[in-house]
């Protein structure tokens, strides 16, 4: 998919995860996701690379809510929601090219507005790295459909810090596109080897 649909923009979370449910009825074993995110973790900085080993759910509305697809089961395990496999594969990858990443805890928000300084701070104190607006719903219906999922988040802007750092939309995007191509490059090692 080239982006998707975000509960920010008023659709709810059967449309949001749709396409996961499409890519499930194709016949898809893997998922790949990316992200932009707010970095929190004071050892971050713009233009990382963050593998997601684990995520903390803050939408309001959870995409398996309502009566239950029979892609899994009614109380799915998220024990591993980001595979492990994969995450040292991509590491391995990492170290072979020389890019330089992080791991994390991703944390999932509704938006559309941009975390506090103090936002920053509680979700880096219950544990999160970085935080975005997206990316957990589809992994939760991907998961509960069988389907394994490897994730990165492009930190594209920090916060929680001392000193305040005003962030811009445009900004955001200038971060993403700078690490595009590391990321776009472990992906393909990865889809390579697996």
């Amino acid at each position: 998919m080239q982006g998707r649909f975000h509960y920010y923009e008023g659709y709810d979370m059967k449309q949001v995860t749709f396409p996961v449910r499409v890519m499930h009825e194709l016949g898809i074993k893997t998922l790949f996701v990316s992200n932009a995110a707010g970095g929190m973790n004071p050892s971050f900085k713009i233009g990382d690379l963050m593998i997601i080993t684990d995520h903390i759910n803050f939408f309001p509305e959870h995409p398996l809510h309502g009566k239950n697809f029979p892609t899994g089961p009614r109380f799915p395990d998220m024990h591993e929601a980001y595979d492990k496999a994969l995450v040292n594969l991509a590491d391995e990858i990492a170290a072979q090219k020389h890019i330089d990443v992080k791991h994390g805890t991703y944390v999932g928000v509704q938006g559309p507005t941009f975390e506090t300084p103090s936002e920053y701070r509680m979700y880096h104190i219950l544990g999160g790295d970085a935080v975005g607006m997206s990316t957990v719903p589809e992994v939760i219906v991907a998961r509960h459909s069988g389907i394994k999922v490897f994730g990165i988040s492009v930190i594209t802007d920090l916060g929680g810090f001392d000193v305040p750092v005003k962030v811009s939309h445009e900004e955001v995007q200038q971060a993403a596109n700078a690490a595009q191509p590391n990321m776009t490059e472990i992906f393909r090692e990865i889809i390579k080897r697996s």
